[in-house]
């Protein structure tokens, strides 16, 4: 339960960091306030939403790293964290950038993600 719990919570985590990375250049499309934000305004509205990446992220590395009783090593988390990163940066993409899309190297490299998934876990 601990490791389905730690990689929801990297989900949630990394929804709220690409949007908080990635979201500001859609909503200058979407909204003309927005646009004519300064810079300093655009990174204090992306720390704000990265405040609640934080909030997931620090219990899912806490609950799932093997030291403190999850079923993890700090190297497996990272490639974990990696390839949910990867994934939902994807869904975003595709689904809020319609020029952006997947092409043949994109797959190829998600596909090393995934090897490398099973590696770190390999005994």
């Amino acid at each position: 339960m601990q490791a389905l719990f730690t990689i929801l919570l990297l989900i949630v985590s990394n929804i709220f960091m690409t949007f908080a990375w990635y979201g500001h250049l859609k909503m200058r499309q979407q909204f003309t306030w927005f646009d004519h934000l300064p810079v300093i305004g655009v990174i204090i509205f992306s720390w704000a939403i990265a405040f609640f990446e934080y909030c997931c992220q620090v219990p899912a590395n806490r609950i799932g790293f093997r030291e403190n009783g999850g079923p993890f090593s700090l190297i497996q988390l990272k490639v974990i964290q990696e390839v949910v990163t990867l994934v939902v940066f994807i869904g975003f993409s595709t689904l809020a950038f319609k020029t952006e899309s997947l092409k043949w190297n994109h797959a190829v490299a998600c596909l090393l993600l995934v090897a490398a998934v099973y590696l770190v876990f390999k005994k």
